[in-house]
């Protein structure tokens, strides 16, 4: 039998009796709509908890933290362990495999003043200046980042000029806009834990217009930055008007650093870089820590949510089975005749496995494009559940992040369609087989 005349008889014998083969594929059709939208949301739910975890800051960057909190395996908190984390600490995780860029993390704490008339105030983070765009920070809007050659150059982010600066005018303060390229700075650092020889004297850093201003990006906003050689420029500067025993105590504090920063070369090897570290007797901490736990709960749901879509793939799989059986017995003389006219066995199976493959495929076909529709009313009307859902787990839920909840890859629509096909197939097979074991005697008595 010619291939198309097999293509002819099978869509001929399926639209004969439209009713059952329609109920058929409707089976099929809610087995794909279970699969492609239970693995999508899956998938989605997946992606926002690294999407969440990334505005947290890169994944790729491994800190090292003077306190450090210990855990246990099952990430819980035990206690408070001191580092000492200083300038050979630092050389030595520099020379780790898979290491890019490792700097110290210092805090600064300055008072900025724009004439006579309006102060600001900086929690600056200070950093090597090539480690800066290592660890993710977002390109400036103004201005131009520090240099070894410039390096004198105070970064704020975005909401700095807005929220932190006060006209001192009179008796109230009032909120002052930061004209950038138009006011000029005059800084000071705060030491405040230490005293100054003279409370009427201390050191100023005339900065001008040499402000560059970030990009917005929620975890640099209110932030301000400054390069770790400008820092240490200022600081040896503001100790001589410390008192001598103070003076003594700030030059060993310079020595030790709150924090080192490193950034790897891939994600993949976070763990890796981690666990060296942690044999060199450091606690570490970085957001591949949090988010591995959150990707072994979202494959888990994906293996849930895709188990209920393979039972209602199941159910169609019987229904198909059932269908077929039932059109054996309704066209026992049709096969008997094929036998009759010298149609070869292995025709006859394939015809039937034809029909089956063809219900599979055209409700994998409708149930694709049904689930694309579903997806989409997910993303648009779904949101406060899974909301709800996201805020539940261990990651603070930020809903000004746009997040879809359900997302379809490229590849799913076509592992669902041959997924149906195969379902199909299979359930087609004893059916099939049944039919070429019909006598060809005992089918030409067979009335119908």
């Amino acid at each position: 039998m010619k291939i198309s005349d097999l293509i002819k008889m099978g869509l001929r014998n399926l639209s004969r009796r439209k009713a059952r083969t329609a109920l058929t594929v409707v089976g099929v059709v809610i087995g794909t709509i279970s699969i492609v939208v239970m693995i999508s949301i899956g998938i989605g739910m997946n992606t926002g908890f690294k999407s969440q975890v990334m505005e947290l800051g890169s994944l790729s960057t491994i800190t090292i933290s003077k306190y450090a909190a210990i855990k246990d395996d099952k990430g819980n908190y035990i206690d408070t362990k001191e580092q000492i984390i200083n300038e050979d600490l630092l050389n030595t995780v520099k020379q780790i495999e898979h290491v890019k860029t490792a700097s110290p993390v210092l805090n600064a704490q300055l008072t900025l003043k724009i004439g006579n008339s309006v102060e600001g105030y900086a929690y600056c983070s200070v950093m090597d200046v090539a480690a800066m765009k290592e660890f993710g920070m977002p390109d400036v809007q103004y201005g131009e980042m520090p240099t070894e050659e410039n390096p004198d150059v105070l970064i704020m982010g975005s909401e700095v000029p807005k929220n932190y600066f006060y006209s001192t005018k009179g008796n109230r303060y009032e909120p002052y806009q930061f004209e950038a390229g138009k006011d000029k700075i005059l800084a000071y650092m705060e030491m405040y834990q230490y005293e100054l020889k003279d409370p009427t004297k201390r050191a100023e850093f005339y900065l001008g217009t040499n402000i560059a201003i970030l990009q917005q990006n929620s975890q640099y906003d209110y932030q301000c930055f400054m390069s770790l050689d400008t820092f240490k420029k200022w600081y040896m500067e503001a100790i001589d008007y410390l008192k001598p025993s103070d003076k003594k105590k700030a030059i060993k504090a310079l020595k030790e650093y709150e924090t080192i920063q490193l950034n790897v070369d891939n994600v993949k090897n976070v763990s890796k870089v981690e666990q060296k570290i942690k044999e060199m007797g450091y606690q570490t901490e970085s957001l591949n820590s949090y988010l591995a736990p959150l990707e072994q709960t979202s494959n888990m749901m994906q293996m849930v949510l895709g188990g209920v879509g393979a039972v209602a793939m199941l159910v169609s799989a019987i229904s198909i089975a059932n269908t077929m059986i039932m059109s054996i017995y309704e066209r026992t003389k049709e096969i008997g005749v094929m036998k009759v006219l010298g149609c070869c066995i292995t025709d006859i199976k394939k015809l039937f496995l034809f029909e089956a493959g063809m219900i599979g495929l055209i409700g994998g076909i409708i149930g694709i494009v049904l689930s694309y529709i579903a997806s989409f009313c997910i993303n648009k009307y779904g949101g406060p559940l899974f909301e709800a859902l996201m805020k539940s787990t261990s990651v603070m839920y930020d809903n000004s992040v746009s997040t879809s909840f359900s997302i379809i890859p490229i590849w799913l629509p076509f592992l669902a369609a041959g997924f149906a096909i195969a379902v199909g197939v299979i359930s087609g097979y004893y059916p099939a087989k049944r039919a070429t074991k019909i006598s060809a005697i005992e089918a030409m008595k067979t009335e119908g």
